[in-house]
């Protein structure tokens, strides 16, 4: 039998024993103290997550790719951040991958005995050919998921490098990864609730992997996203907002510019920025490994 007993995302909070006798305004103000104890205890931890991007942007660098790994909530909000890298950053699919026990399904419905499974963790990673350039990180609230200790440990075995998002001190999953990340929020608002306060926690740490070790591999320019995919009419908007903030080109020379691009924004800011050919800025950027601020 599983003791729980001493994870603090299983203890009861005793700020909201009567929850269910509040008023909606008492709940709701509740609510949000309780949320803000989540970013000091991601602050706590930022030495740790520093760690895990500089890997990350290694694995990048070196042609690898960053894997998430979880069950549950922690698996869909690892599934989300790699999505959204996808419009954000102008990467693959292939290069940021969210995997979820009990796979695509899992998303949406609950699927029996899957994050209990350690041998389809490893099994998940190896149907992606995972190689020693990879990052693996595994997600667990819990800290204790054995779908996720299953792929740290195959991971190792590789020599792919491994880190992890525990809401728990002390958590299990830190000793199968080189770069454990623990966060501890205290006892969730709604008790063993982990996609509330430890959902978040985790959402604001993925946010903080994927984002960063983007800026880190040149798909940044000052704080704007270069490498933007415009698929529909605002991102297209945003595209040219994007050059013109990049620039100080006005709307009508952005415009042109991102067509001559074919709509490749990083591109049209580096013919506007060293006044060049379209050939011979895709040429600076190549040089410049991705980076606008090398070409300039």
């Amino acid at each position: 039998m599983i003791n729980l007993a001493n994870l603090t995302t299983e203890r009861r909070n005793e700020t909201t024993f009567g929850l269910d006798e509040m008023s909606v305004a008492e709940a709701v103000k509740l609510m949000n103290q309780e949320d803000h104890k989540v970013s000091e205890a991601v602050a706590e931890q930022l030495p740790q997550i520093e760690k895990v991007i500089a890997a990350t942007i290694e694995a990048f660098t070196n042609g690898g790719r960053l894997i998430y790994m979880g069950a549950g909530t922690s698996g869909r909000l690892g599934v989300l951040d790699a999505a959204e890298c996808v419009p954000t950053f102008g990467v693959e699919p292939e290069m940021v991958i969210g995997l979820i026990a009990g796979g695509q399904k899992a998303m949406t419905v609950a699927v029996e005995g899957a994050e209990d499974d350690a041998e389809l963790g490893a099994q998940d990673l190896k149907e992606l050919n995972l190689t020693a350039n990879d990052m693996v990180v595994g997600i667990a609230a819990s800290g204790r998921t054995p779908y996720v200790i299953g792929g740290l440990d195959y991971a190792r075995s590789i020599g792919a490098t491994t880190g992890t998002i525990a809401c728990n001190k002390q958590a299990e999953i830190s000793q199968h990864a080189e770069l454990p990340i623990e966060v501890d929020c205290g006892p969730e608002f709604l008790t063993g609730s982990t996609r509330l306060k430890s959902g978040t926690a985790q959402k604001l740490i993925l946010n903080m992997i994927s984002t960063i070790s983007m800026i880190g591999i040149g798909k940044v320019f000052n704080n704007l996203m270069v490498d933007v995919k415009p698929t529909n009419e605002k991102l297209v908007e945003r595209s040219k907002r994007i050059i013109m903030q990049a620039t100080d080109a006005d709307y009508e020379t952005a415009a042109r510019y991102f067509e001559e691009a074919e709509q490749n924004v990083k591109l049209a800011i580096v013919m506007i920025l060293t006044n060049s050919s379209k050939a011979a800025a895709a040429e600076k950027l190549v040089q410049a490994n991705g980076f606008v601020k090398k070409t300039i």
